[in-house]
């Protein structure tokens, strides 16, 4: 399908909140199915818009963990090395 630029700056916006696909497709009044599939897609106009708003709130989230890591809170330690291993993996 082709969305306007003003729908794929709400699929950002709304998967930055981590609003579920469903909830995305209500909002926009487009069939979830057809919104799922559109996500599925790699390198479609969707699913550029949907990662983009995902990554966006998890580089804030790492940012906080990070602090919370250098400040000495065992869980966010656990979690950024965790995080690092992860992203070791993907290299």
């Amino acid at each position: 399908m082709n969305y306007t630029d003003n729908v794929l700056q709400q699929i950002e916006r709304m998967a930055s909140l981590y609003l579920s696909v469903s909830d995305m497709a209500t909002v926009l009044g487009l069939p979830a199915e057809l919104l799922r599939t559109d996500i599925n897609i790699k390198g479609s106009p969707a699913a550029l818009a949907y990662n983009r708003g995902k990554v966006a709130t998890k580089v804030e989230l790492r940012k906080q963990e990070i602090m919370l890591a250098k400040v000495g809170s065992p869980v966010a330690l656990d979690n950024c090395h965790r995080a690092l291993l992860d992203m070791e993996d993907d290299e």
